[in-house]
């Protein structure tokens, strides 16, 4: 197989603090680049309105990151955000499809 391109957005609870936030964030970071992935880039967007309350809750922080890897690693990457109660939301899309 060979390692496509993704966007994922994630949405944390707004009451983990913004360096938590980073320290979990980079957590994530590691699930793909050990699978010898690459984080192309990542976009700290900060606290935000949701649209609509999700667990009750009103705001989150965004995150937004571009990465490299075969699927299989996108796979456990989703896997592992939604096993986490602190992600209120994430979004995998893959970007090279055409």
């Amino acid at each position: 197989m060979s390692a496509h391109k993704y966007e994922m957005m994630m949405i944390v609870d707004s009451q983990i603090e913004d360096a938590s936030v980073k320290k979990l964030v980079n957590k994530y970071f590691e699930v793909i680049t050990n699978a010898k992935g690459t984080i192309d880039k990542s976009d700290f967007w900060g606290r935000r309105k949701l649209a609509y309350p999700i667990d009750h809750k009103s705001e989150g922080t965004y995150v937004v990151m571009n990465y490299t890897c075969e699927p299989e690693a996108s796979a456990e990457l989703d896997r592992q955000l939604k096993l986490n109660d602190a992600i209120l939301r994430t979004k995998v899309l893959r970007k090279d499809v055409k």
